[in-house]
């Protein structure tokens, strides 16, 4: 599972961070982005609350494109 924050949707609040700290983090410009390339499956649980309870709706989570043969 992947994740991205779109910066200019995010205010800061910091709701990411506390539910979903390992993947979560606020920057230097007081906003939220992905600690991590890639989101563990044990982890996945506590992201997908953290894209819930943005109030910005500034998080979502990166479809992966399937390849075709």
């Amino acid at each position: 599972m992947k994740v991205k924050v779109n910066q200019e949707a995010c205010i800061g609040c910091g709701a990411c961070q506390a539910i979903a700290d390992e993947v979560f983090e606020i920057n230097d410009e007081g906003l939220s982005e992905v600690k991590v390339e890639t989101v563990d499956d044990d982890k996945k649980e506590q992201t997908l609350e953290a894209i819930d309870s943005c109030p910005t709706s500034a998080i979502e989570e990166v479809k992966e494109e399937k390849k075709e043969n």
